[in-house]
C-alpha cells in the first residue's frame, strides 16, 4: 500500500522530501570551519566569485587558537540544487574541515549587527534617544548633531529601528555579517 504523503508537506520529516530542481529563491546560512591560514578566506570567496553566486553577509571568527581553525559564516541565495552545489564544491576545498547548513540542519540562532548613524535635532533628539531604549539599541557616539546606535537583531528589527529613526532625521546604515549558531550542541 502506498503512502499517500505530498512532497515537501512535513518540514519534521527524517528524508529531505524538497525537489533539488526547484526554481525557488532560497536563503541558506552555512557555516565553514577552516584551517586558519593565510588565503583560506579568499579561496572560499574565490569559490563563490568564480561561479557567480553571490555571498549577502560573511562573517569570519578563529573558534580553535590550538587546533588553528576558523568559522566562516556566509549568508548566501540560490536554488536547491545551486546550494548544495555550493555546499559540494566547499566540502572539496582542502583547506575546508566541514560545511554545515544550518539553515536546514536543524534549530539555529542567527543575529545581525548593524551600526545606524542619525542626525537628528532638537526634539527629535530625545526621540531617537526614546525609540533607541525600545529596540535596545546602544549609542556608542554622540555629536551636538547626531547619534551613532549600535543594534543587534533579526533583519526586520534593524530595518523596523530605521523605519522609526527617519521621520526623525538623516539614517545611515551599516551592516556587519550575520552571526550564527546550531542551538542545543
Amino acid at each position: 500500500m502506498a503512502l499517500n504523503i505530498e512532497k515537501g508537506s512535513s518540514s519534521h520529516s527524517a528524508y529531505d522530501l524538497r525537489s533539488h530542481m526547484s526554481d525557488v529563491i532560497e536563503t541558506h546560512t552555512l557555516a565553514i570551519l577552516v584551517q586558519n591560514e593565510a588565503g583560506v578566506l579568499a579561496r572560499v570567496i574565490g569559490l563563490f566569485s568564480g561561479r557567480g553566486y553571490n555571498i549577502d553577509s560573511l562573517t569570519v571568527a578563529e573558534v580553535d587558537r590550538e587546533g588553528h581553525r576558523s568559522r566562516i559564516t556566509i549568508v548566501t541565495s540560490g536554488t536547491p540544487q545551486v546550494i548544495n552545489q555550493i555546499k559540494m564544491q566547499l566540502e572539496r576545498m582542502v583547506p575546508v574541515h566541514e560545511v554545515a547548513d544550518l539553515t536546514v540542519e536543524g534549530p539555529h540562532v542567527s543575529r545581525e549587527l548593524a551600526l545606524i548613524k542619525v542626525e537628528a535635532k532638537g526634539d527629535a533628539r530625545v526621540e531617537s534617544l526614546r525609540i533607541a531604549e525600545i529596540f535596545r539599541a546602544n549609542v556608542v557616539d554622540s555629536t551636538l548633531e547626531s547619534f551613532v546606535f549600535e543594534i543587534t537583531g533579526t533583519p526586520d528589527k534593524i530595518d523596523a529601528f530605521c523605519d522609526l529613526m527617519r521621520p526623525l532625521g538623516e539614517v545611515r546604515l551599516a551592516r556587519t555579517g550575520v552571526a550564527a549558531i546550531a542551538r542545543g550542541v
